[in-house]
């Protein structure tokens, strides 16, 4: 039950507004509980009144129902209406309020998580588990207890009416009791055990849509049909074993349930037969069975709602407890004047307990304003080198120092926040050209985006899409080509205007107009900054201050272009390859 108490943190600051809404719901579920009263009154004390005119009965029966038609058509509707919007205002704020924390605890997550985890199952949890965790604050905390008060005040009545007919009306419930303790038990397992089912079906089916251009080239529709129905298949089966398990619960429960009305009918029955029980009172009776047994049978329902969400409950804790593999530590500052000075000392790395090193006693000193570009074989550990800078990993061994201190001394957000990345794959967002720009900087001005474009070589091209900076791009830039989409990358760094730069592979996958493009627009963003740029073509970086070859994870080789080829070594060998000293 510790995921109650977690989620009761988010039910508390509204605890105002659900006690309001109980106290609506118990009136509104009391007003119906009057209708056996006006059936025992009308039956008794009108028309069985033989000493009454019919003038007089019939001004009863008049004023009986005035009083109640008020009730139901001038008290209940009001009462209706606002119990069923403050059960749903609340149940909406809860799950913003979960959602809102969720997302800023996804942003939060290490990209180790998000190499481990399929985007549709992290989106699962967040959609659909959360909305199935409404129901607890519906039912659980509202419905649940407006059903138990119902049940309670009908006993009550009843009590006042017969107590040996109440006692026979209620002798089932221990068995009721029982049977929801045994079921329920294994009903929540199966609960998440077919959450999880979905949440992969989910996650599959969201990397094949962004897959889809890569199965029609393909043509491999078939093979991906008959992988998809085996995930399906899986959520098939999980739904039902739920689906059996659920229904032997109804059939049980609903027979208990169904049994007890009959029982009360009977000894009714016989009592009033042997002139110990009024026909009202009987009629009453049966009607309070109702009463008394419709609020159990929604409590079946409820215990098999609050099942599913309990589960779904557990779920969304799991990902909530999910580490953060980069934190702040308590004594971190903000980064906020930085000269760019980098220095490597002594790092390695790897990506996991169980894994080798990606990197191994790496050593270099970057100086400020300096550009040092990464060369080597495809798997030597460029990229994983420049990550450790803006700490989407941190360092296994060794340390990174930014102007002299540990970077993992700054808040980390105050220290990525200095640094822009360039990297070969660009992620757009499906809104337009002018909003994905202002990611470099939110709250800049139109004529800085436009500068930014400028500067990026981007704004001609951006002027002659259909609706110019306002133009959506679609789905990570869909619309846009490889060059175009590095170029409005490059303009939100231009924005943004980081005293550290990182380049990782910017050019590598664009045609030669597009490369030069983007090659003058680079090296006008690398001026004046301390620049670290991953390259795969040699010819794009020929101008750095320093190049350093990478193999294996470890440094071979350092020093300017002309150096380098001297020496004949490792840059040499890459140079010739690639056909460059022509």
């Amino acid at each position: 039950m510790d995921s109650i108490k977690r989620y009761m943190q988010f039910v508390k600051p509204y605890k105002f507004q659900i006690a309001i809404t109980i106290v609506i719901g118990i009136i509104k579920f009391t007003i119906p509980l009057l209708i056996p009263l006006l059936l025992k009154y009308v039956v008794d004390d009108i028309i069985g009144a033989e000493h009454l005119a019919a003038d007089e009965k019939l001004s009863k029966l008049y004023i009986a129902m005035g009083i109640m038609l008020f009730i139901f058509i001038v008290l209940r509707p009001p009462i209706e209406y606002y119990r069923q919007y403050y059960a749903q205002w609340v149940g909406s704020k809860i799950l913003y309020d979960i959602r809102d924390k969720l997302f800023d605890h996804i942003q939060k997550l290490s990209l180790r998580f998000y190499a481990n985890t399929r985007a549709g199952e992290v989106i699962s949890r967040v959609i659909n588990d959360v909305e199935q965790t409404k129901n607890f604050v519906i039912t659980g905390l509202m419905n649940l207890w407006l059903d138990l008060f119902t049940i309670l005040i009908a006993i009550a009545i009843m009590f006042t009416m017969d107590i040996p007919l109440t006692i026979v009306s209620i002798i089932l419930f221990p068995f009721y009791g029982f049977s929801i303790k045994y079921f329920y038990g294994r009903l929540r397992h199966l609960t998440r055990t077919r959450s999880q089912a979905l949440a992969e079906v989910q996650g599959y089916l969201h990397e094949r849509v962004q897959g889809i251009p890569v199965i029609r080239s393909f043509a491999i529709e078939d093979h991906e049909q008959k992988r998809f129905d085996k995930q399906n298949c899986n959520f098939l089966e999980k739904a039902l074993d739920h689906t059996a398990w659920n229904a032997k619960t109804y059939a049980v429960v609903n027979t208990i349930t169904d049994i007890a009305p009959l029982l009360v009918i009977g000894y009714a029955g016989f009592q009033a037969i042997n002139g110990h029980l009024s026909v009202g009172t009987l009629i009453a009776f049966v009607s309070y069975i109702d009463r008394l047994y419709n609020p159990l049978r929604r409590l079946v329902n409820s215990s098999t709602t609050l099942t599913q969400s309990l589960a779904s409950m557990d779920r969304v804790f799991e990902l909530i407890d999910e580490k953060y593999d980069i934190e702040d530590q308590p004594d971190a500052i903000e980064c906020k004047h930085v000269s760019g000075k980098v220095s490597f000392e002594h790092i390695s790395f790897n990506y996991g307990e169980d894994e080798s090193n990606a990197l191994n006693n790496i050593n270099l000193t970057v100086q400020t304003g300096e550009t040092i570009a990464f060369v080597g074989m495809s798997g030597g550990g460029k990229s994983t080198l420049v990550s450790l800078i803006p700490r989407f990993y941190d360092v296994t061994e060794g340390r990174i120092l930014l102007d002299g201190k540990d970077i993992r001394s700054y808040k980390v957000r105050s220290l990525r926040d200095k640094i822009g990345m360039v990297l070969q794959d660009t992620i757009l967002f499906s809104e337009s050209v002018k909003e994905n720009i202002l990611l470099g900087k939110p709250n800049a001005t139109d004529d800085e985006v436009i500068a930014a474009a400028k500067a990026a070589n981007a704004h001609e091209f951006i002027e002659n899409l259909s609706q110019g900076y306002e133009t959506k791009v679609g789905e990570r830039g869909v619309k846009l080509s490889g060059g175009q989409k590095q170029r409005i990358a490059i303009a939100r760094v231009f924005l943004k205007n980081p005293p550290l730069l990182i380049l990782d592979e910017a050019t590598s996958a664009l045609d030669l107009e597009s490369e030069h493009l983007i090659q003058e627009s680079l090296e006008k963003l690398a001026k004046n900054r301390t620049t670290f740029i991953v390259a795969h073509r040699l010819s794009t970086i020929t101008h750095a201050d320093k190049i350093v070859v990478i193999e294996h994870g470890e440094i071979v080789e350092v020093g300017s272009h002309e150096e380098l080829m001297s020496k004949k070594g490792h840059y040499f060998k890459l140079f010739q390859v690639q056909q460059l000293d022509k």
